[in-house]
C-alpha cells in the first residue's frame, strides 16, 4: 500500500496538445497564450523547424514547428493549426502543434522516466511520461526545444528582421 502524505508535491498542471496522433503536455506556468496560426517572417539560414518570427504586441517571437523539430512529416497550416506561446528564461517563443486538448492535473509522483525509444522520438525534449485518464501524455521540456545555437542564429538575424518590420 502506498500512502499519500499531506507534504507530497502539489499536482502540476499541464496544457495537453496533440501532435501526429500522440498526446503531449507542457507546464501551464510556461504558457503565455494560445493562438491560431498566423503568417510569420522567415529568417535567413534558420533551421527548417524554425518557421520564422512573429510580432506579438511589439515582441519578436521565434516560431518553431514541433512536427519538424521532432523529425515528423510537416502538416499544412490552416484554420485548425494552433500556436502555443511559451516563456523560457524570459524569452517568448511559439510552438506550432496540431491541436490543443485541455489542461490536466498531473501528480509529479506519477511521472515516469522516458524510455529509450530509439529513432522514433527524440527523447531529449521530454521530461517524462504520465498517464492521465487512460492515455499516455509525454511531458515536454520546453527549455530544451530551443538549442543555444538556434538562439544565436535568431539573435544574429533579429536586427535585420526588426529593420524590415520598421520600414514596412
Amino acid at each position: 500500500m502506498h500512502e499519500h502524505h499531506a507534504d507530497t508535491a502539489p499536482v502540476v498542471q499541464q496544457l495537453t496538445f496533440s501532435l501526429a496522433g500522440e498526446e503531449y503536455g507542457v507546464d501551464i506556468l510556461s504558457v503565455r497564450e494560445i493562438r491560431g496560426w498566423s503568417r510569420v517572417t522567415r529568417i535567413p539560414q534558420a533551421p527548417a523547424h524554425m518557421l520564422g518570427v512573429l510580432n506579438l504586441r511589439g515582441a519578436i517571437v521565434p516560431v518553431l514547428d514541433l512536427r519538424l523539430r521532432f523529425g515528423l512529416e510537416r502538416e499544412g497550416y490552416g484554420d485548425n493549426t494552433v500556436m502555443i506561446v511559451v516563456a523560457v528564461a524570459e524569452r517568448l517563443f511559439g510552438i506550432v502543434v496540431d491541436a490543443v486538448s485541455d489542461v490536466v492535473d498531473i501528480d509529479p509522483a506519477a511521472v515516469k522516466p522516458v524510455p529509450d525509444m530509439g529513432a522514433i522520438v527524440d527523447t531529449r525534449y521530454l521530461k517524462g511520461l504520465a498517464t492521465h485518464v487512460e492515455r499516455m501524455v509525454m511531458l515536454l521540456d520546453v527549455e530544451k526545444l530551443m538549442r543555444p545555437e538556434d538562439v544565436e542564429t535568431l539573435d544574429a538575424a533579429l536586427p535585420d528582421v526588426r529593420d524590415v518590420e520598421i520600414a514596412a
